[in-house]
């Protein structure tokens, strides 16, 4: 009996299996894990700001001079009963209209459902986020007619550092990543099918992909450049097709369109600030980068921050700096190989949706100057025209079936590990942190609320509203709080402990310098918090 005793070995193929059920958990985990941990930043509470239907000017109306507690400050984060989904909609029409619409108003019915908190915030993203990986391989099926490449992808994108770090964000990227897909499928989905319902779902997801973000009217010019080329430029019917279904799709959106038009776009004064190009490069690498391997996990300090101008001065002593710059070369290769071993069809598709969309901002900068091209999240189409091509090749080396020796498919087994296992890391390391740099003027603030926390009855004071919203999530609920924006500032603070400045205007502080009788001390090495002292 004994002797007939055999040891189960999984096949290669089941171990395949194995590793994708293992990588999709992982994506799971690192999605939801300590979702509410990192620092809930100036743009989150914006987010919340809209869904609750106040604006920055009634918040100031009603607190501007006034002493309140955390709690008081937050209830500007959530909806009475005399606001509703309209207020968030009219709030992003006159405030931020380059923002679309979609996400916010299903972030104010998702909150109404499920509460406020942070945790709740963010798992809408989160769970939008899930979606997209089984539409990026449905795009692989659609795109490259293989299921190996579509599974690679999903992997490439389930640890993918940056798609995991948007997907804990409670904005809209997710959305956007998730319509994207959906429209470029419903886009190869409709040439391959020529039929009328197949054009008028295409046109839904063009609407839907311009009501998720505004810069989505940049993925359809992409889709159209393609469908021109693969019919050679001549006025075909499938030209046609393309362009009513698009025209359908605009004019569904051509509501919001007006209200930008009409109260323009404003990014901040951060957007136009000049920037030197070597710095923009660098930046442009770093980002890509991100999305098989953050080397932020090397350093403590953030990589840049497009608002104070500080960047790394990147030390090459360090061995992460080559494993990015491996990174990037397997990015680069991954491209020509797509270039040169696919059909016309695969490969125009790949380029348009990397190109068109990424050389928008960076075209901007270099035009008209200015530093928008820093910002990875302008990049999501491009990210993910890259992660298919890196698929694509991955998919192309493992398969023993494209003429390649054992050696040269192990070898490329071992690059699928590496990519994979650098996303693994980073996401493990940056699961665990309470900031990270797409956070990036608000990178420090845990260590500034830590300062403000250890105090015994600290009163904080502030010029920017939505700066002290943020700060608010991390603060002790024993923290006063005061806005003093257009109130005279008071000169004695007897009955508080420490008295701290946060984020205050040149004019403020110049006042408690001047005019108060306390001397004000930086509390935190970046001077964004200061204190008063005797």
């Amino acid at each position: 009996m004994g002797n007939n005793l055999k040891f189960y070995r999984p096949t290669s193929g089941q171990w395949s299996k194995y590793l994708i059920i293992i990588i999709l958990l992982l994506g799971i985990v690192f999605r939801l894990v300590n979702i509410d941990k990192k620092v809930y930043w100036i743009d989150e509470a914006y987010t919340s700001l809209r869904i609750s239907g106040y604006t920055k000017a009634e918040i100031i109306q009603d607190i501007d001079g006034r002493q309140i507690n955390v709690k008081d400050l937050q209830q500007y984060q959530r909806p009475n009963d005399n606001k509703d989904v309209g207020d968030t909609i009219q709030g992003l029409a006159l405030h931020e209209p380059q923002h679309s619409p979609l996400y916010f108003v299903m972030a104010h019915f998702w909150a109404k459902l499920f509460g406020y908190s942070v945790t709740v915030m963010r798992s809408l993203p989160a769970l939008i986020s899930l979606l997209t990986l089984p539409c990026i391989y449905w795009l692989c099926l659609e795109l490259f007619e293989s299921p190996l490449t579509g599974w690679i992808a999903i992997a490439l994108l389930c640890v993918s550092p940056f798609h995991v770090l948007y997907a804990q964000e409670a904005r809209q990227y997710s959305l956007w990543t998730l319509t994207t897909l959906l429209s470029s499928i419903a886009l190869l989905r409709a040439m391959r099918l020529s039929t009328l319902i197949s054009w008028v779902i295409y046109a839904i997801t063009v609407s839907l992909n311009l009501y998720s973000y505004l810069l989505s009217g940049l993925v359809f010019i992409g889709h159209g450049i393609y469908v021109i080329c693969i019919e050679k430029f001549r006025f075909s019917k499938q030209v046609v097709r393309y362009g009513l279904a698009s025209l359908f799709g605009i004019i569904a959106f051509l509501p919001w369109l007006r209200l930008v038009i009409e109260n323009g776009i404003e990014l901040g004064d951060w957007a136009d600030k000049e920037t030197p190009l070597g710095k923009l490069i660098t930046r442009w690498l770093i980002n890509l980068s991100s999305v098989f391997f953050d080397i932020q996990i090397g350093y403590n300090n953030p990589l840049f921050d497009v608002r104070s101008g500080r960047d790394i001065k990147f030390n090459y002593d360090h061995l992460l700096i080559y494993f990015d710059i491996l990174i990037l070369i397997i990015v680069g290769y991954s491209i020509y190989f797509i270039f040169r071993h696919s059909q016309q069809r695969v490969w125009l598709f790949i380029l348009t949706m990397i190109a068109v969309v990424g050389m928008f901002p960076i075209a901007q900068d270099l035009i008209l100057g200015g530093q928008r091209s820093s910002m990875a999240r302008y990049f999501i189409p491009s990210y993910l025209g890259i992660q298919l091509a890196v698929a694509y090749l991955l998919a192309k080396k493992i398969n023993p079936l494209n003429g390649q020796t054992i050696k040269q498919q192990q070898l490329w087994r071992l690059v699928a590990i590496t990519v994979i296992s650098a996303g693994v890391l980073s996401c493990a390391i940056s699961s665990q942190a309470e900031t990270w740099w797409h956070k990036y003027s608000n990178y420090y603030t845990p260590e500034e609320a830590h300062i403000i926390n250890e105090a015994n009855r600290p009163l904080v004071i502030s010029s920017d509203i939505m700066r002290l919203v943020s700060l608010s999530y991390l603060l002790e609920p024993n923290v006063t709080l005061q806005l003093i924006k257009t109130k005279d500032s008071p000169t004695v603070f007897s009955s508080f402990s420490d008295v701290f400045l946060y984020r205050p205007s040149p004019k403020l502080r110049q006042k408690f310098e001047e005019e108060s009788p306390y001397d004000v001390k930086p509390a935190h090495k970046r001077k964004h918090l200061w204190k008063l002292v005797q």
